[in-house]
């Protein structure tokens, strides 16, 4: 039981999401995506007169059993496989927030930026809520998420996901270095 409470290695992890791509392929060239399940769930939820929402989504009703076993994995993962193990991040990274004012490091996310509490203030405002939009903004017009581009679209040789995969890569790295260090002084 201790192998599953370690965290996994890149070369154990990365392999076992990769295969993801052909097993699905392989089980009716179904494509790897999350964001298309809000699309279904809207379909099936809201009968509205809208174009956008007017398609057979049963045909990919299989994405929301994939979607419910990811929840019900994060669910088991965090009740009854997690260890009690720090978060590790390289020590360089720790002392640059730190030196910003970001000490809790006890969990997934930084308690001092992503909790209840940081939601009622301006910094916890704009990263919980404005970024939870642009990245919801982002998908949409990307035309998928980037599970859905760098896993499935790349290793199909899609052109578009190459472009949004890069796309994503450099606004990563443009946030990280220029725009999040300035958020998270507010």
């Amino acid at each position: 039981m201790d192998f599953f409470k370690q965290p996994w290695p890149w070369y154990v992890a990365g392999p076992l999401i990769g295969l993801v791509v052909p097993a699905l392929l392989l089980m009716g060239n179904k494509a790897f995506g999350i964001s298309s399940s809000l699309r279904h769930i809207c379909a099936a939820c809201l009968p509205a007169n809208i174009p956008f929402f007017k398609y057979d989504w049963k045909k990919e009703s299989w994405n929301l059993f994939f979607v419910a076993g990811i929840m019900l994995g994060g669910y088991i993962a965090t009740q009854y496989l997690s260890g009690n193990h720090a978060v590790n991040i390289n020590p360089q990274t720790a002392t640059l927030l730190k030196r910003q004012g970001v000490n809790d490091f006890s969990s997934l996310l930084p308690g001092d930026i992503f909790s209840f509490q940081q939601l009622l203030s301006l910094r916890g405002f704009i990263f919980i809520v404005i970024g939870g939009f642009m990245v919801g903004f982002g998908t949409r017009y990307a035309g998928g998420c980037t599970s859905g581009h760098a896993i499935m679209g790349i290793s199909t040789l899609q052109w578009p996901s190459m472009v949004a995969t890069c796309c994503f890569m450099i606004g990563g790295f443009i946030m990280t270095w220029f725009i999040l260090p300035y958020l998270i002084q507010l």
